[in-house]
């Protein structure tokens, strides 16, 4: 099942915080595409934040693999999790 986190962050947050734990969410974020659970991410035009679609097989799973984050663990992002179904219209 597929999974979209659409985040942006926190008013407040500093440009030091990012930097600080930058290198260490990529790191982890690498990791989680190479296992396969991590499909594609974009930075959001619209505001400071991200746009991530999972590979899972619940929204439990994913709300764990963001919680492994540091961005998420520091508590800088505000995060939606979405549930995703397959469109219909390309099948019989």
């Amino acid at each position: 099942m597929q999974f979209l986190t659409i985040s942006r962050l926190l008013p407040g947050v500093s440009g030091d915080s990012l930097a600080v734990l930058g290198q260490q969410e990529s790191q982890r974020a690498r990791t989680l595409y190479v296992e396969g659970h991590l499909r594609q991410i974009w930075y959001r035009d619209d505001t400071s934040g991200a746009c991530l679609l999972w590979e899972a097989d619940s929204e439990d799973q994913v709300r764990n693999m963001l919680a492994t984050l540091p961005f998420a663990k520091a508590g800088l992002l505000e995060i939606t999790i979405i549930p995703l179904r397959p469109y219909a219209g390309f099948g019989p």
